[in-house]
């Protein structure tokens, strides 16, 4: 457990921090010159694919944590090739590409098989520290102003599986007739069996975990809308239930990038110190942004996200992305002065 000091828009005021994180490979900060240790960093974040014995060995040397974060239910690259994982919506039609992001359907067996498999060989392979669960919700997305938000899955699968759920009979004599009976009749049931969709794939992650890697926390990384935000979208659409998750994520990761979905520095504090009050047991870990999307972030902007990304009762805190610092000798300055409280 590490005490660093830090400032909030309203506050001077004393916490211990336990994660010090950044997200991506730590490469162009060590092309540097820098040990991570040296900058304050203890925790490095980064998907599963980009992790080597290399980064393993170095990242151990230098006392840093390394978490492995795992596409949960981002389906491109297997929809194509696997036409029955793909979401269909209330029209009865494949749903299309979220601009950069293709859901999948989440009770697709096969797909489920194809990640947990994945998840099983990578904590096989790797000593890492935890799993951080990324894409975790209905096909949609969020990280923009204005977010795409489809109605989702009325395939097969999905309508036995919710009148297994419900014990009963979804009426129609196609899939458009059957989702226009299931949100006109039964749309309340309908959106709470898709959180609980959603909630059983992190209970079985969280399994596998205790089963193949004892001691290994399981993170989310999630939407951080509050509960009246696009009509209580995060829940309606997303299928995002936090007191669901909150019986299986050891730790939360809002994905608070201000920028992208055009907010002000000030909604992150704002954001977590309300999340705060929606969570109990979980550690939460915020995700900030760095990186210059759809406009600059500066460096007196990424300081203010950093340090309000450690409000409420937040322990730990991580950027987005690792290069958008390495890049700029100023956000390095940053990160070093918050993390290490100088």
């Amino acid at each position: 457990m590490f005490v660093i000091l830090f400032n909030t828009a309203s506050c001077h005021a004393q916490k211990h921090i336990e994660i010090k994180g950044i997200y991506g490979s730590p490469q162009k900060l060590w092309n540097k010159g820098y040990a991570l240790d040296q900058l304050g960093v203890n925790a490095i974040f980064l998907h599963d694919k980009s992790i080597s014995d290399q980064l393993m060995t170095r990242a151990k040397k230098e006392g840093v944590k390394v978490f492995a974060e795992f596409a949960t239910l981002n389906g491109k690259g297997y929809v194509e090739t696997h036409p029955e994982a793909w979401a269909i919506d209330n029209e009865g039609k494949k749903v299309e590409p979220a601009t950069w992001f293709m859901g999948v359907c989440p009770t697709e067996p096969g797909f489920r098989k194809y990640r947990t498999d994945a998840l099983r060989e990578l904590i096989k392979k790797y000593d890492v520290d935890g799993v951080w669960m990324d894409y975790v919700h209905w096909h949609a997305q969020f990280e923009d102003p204005e977010p795409i938000l489809p109605e989702t899955c009325f395939c097969n699968n999905c309508i036995a599986a919710f009148e297994k759920y419900k014990g009963i009979k979804v009426s129609g004599d196609n899939t458009k007739m059957q989702a226009e009976y299931i949100l006109k009749n039964q749309d309340t049931a309908w959106r709470n069996w898709r959180c609980v969709v959603i909630a059983n794939w992190a209970k079985e992650f969280k399994q596998i975990l205790k089963q193949d890697k004892p001691g290994a926390l399981l993170g989310i990384y999630h939407c951080p809308w509050s509960d009246n935000e696009f009509n209580n979208a995060r829940l309606r659409i997303l299928g995002l239930d936090y007191k669901m998750l909150n019986q299986h994520a050891d730790v939360f990761s809002p994905m608070v990038y201000h920028k992208r979905m055009g907010r002000s520095p000030e909604w992150v504090k704002e954001n977590i110190e309300w999340f705060s009050g929606e969570v109990d047991g979980p550690e939460i870990w915020p995700i900030v942004q760095a990186y210059n999307d759809p406009s600059e972030v500066t460096a007196a902007e990424f300081e203010s996200v950093l340090r309000n990304g450690l409000s409420g009762r937040a322990t730990g805190v991580m950027m987005f992305t690792t290069d958008a610092v390495a890049d700029d000798a100023e956000k390095i300055k940053v990160m070093r002065k918050v993390y290490m409280g100088k």
